[in-house]
């Protein structure tokens, strides 16, 4: 009982901290809600007030940045599926179209999730790194490489077979 009361005296501390991050005010009751769901069935909580506040901070943020993650998953499919199947975008698309797809295709999948997310979704270099979860230097590099690899294939240089290299 006294842990709960430890969440109840929090309580007015948490929403404040879940709206200074939430984008919608509707949210920030779910993400509170949930939040403290986390934490009562936790059992390695921390039992202090001092430690479990930011231990429930930490919470609050991890639910709002996976929440964040699932939309954002969940709407480049949607957009992806979209123009799959959109006849017309099929209809327009012309032969160099349907090459550079397929060239995108032989990319290394590490490759081609970074110019998806930076070229094709046009996502800043930092959201990219917070996707991925690296410095954004790291992301600066990755996509220079990306781009310098999908263009070697659209210029013909990565088509040779490697087997006649070792001939």
């Amino acid at each position: 009982m006294a842990r709960e009361r430890l969440l109840m005296t929090l309580l007015p501390e948490l929403r404040s901290y879940a709206l200074s991050i939430c984008r919608k005010g509707d949210e920030v009751d779910d993400l509170v809600q949930d939040a403290i769901e986390r934490a009562l069935q936790s059992g390695t909580r921390p039992r202090q007030l001092a430690a479990l506040r930011p231990w429930m901070f930490r919470v609050i943020r991890n639910l709002h940045y996976d929440e964040l993650r699932k939309t954002r998953v969940r709407r480049e499919y949607s957009a992806r599926e979209k123009r799959l199947s959109d006849v017309t975008a099929i209809q327009w698309g012309t032969e160099s179209d349907i090459q550079m797809r397929m060239l995108f295709q032989r990319l290394p999948p590490e490759t081609r999730e970074i110019l998806f997310l930076i070229d094709i979704m046009e996502l800043k270099y930092r959201e990219a790194a917070e996707i991925l979860d690296v410095p954004q230097g790291t992301i600066m590099s990755r996509i220079s490489r990306a781009r310098r690899a999908l263009r070697d294939l659209v210029e013909g240089v990565g088509t040779q077979d490697s087997t006649e290299d070792q001939v």
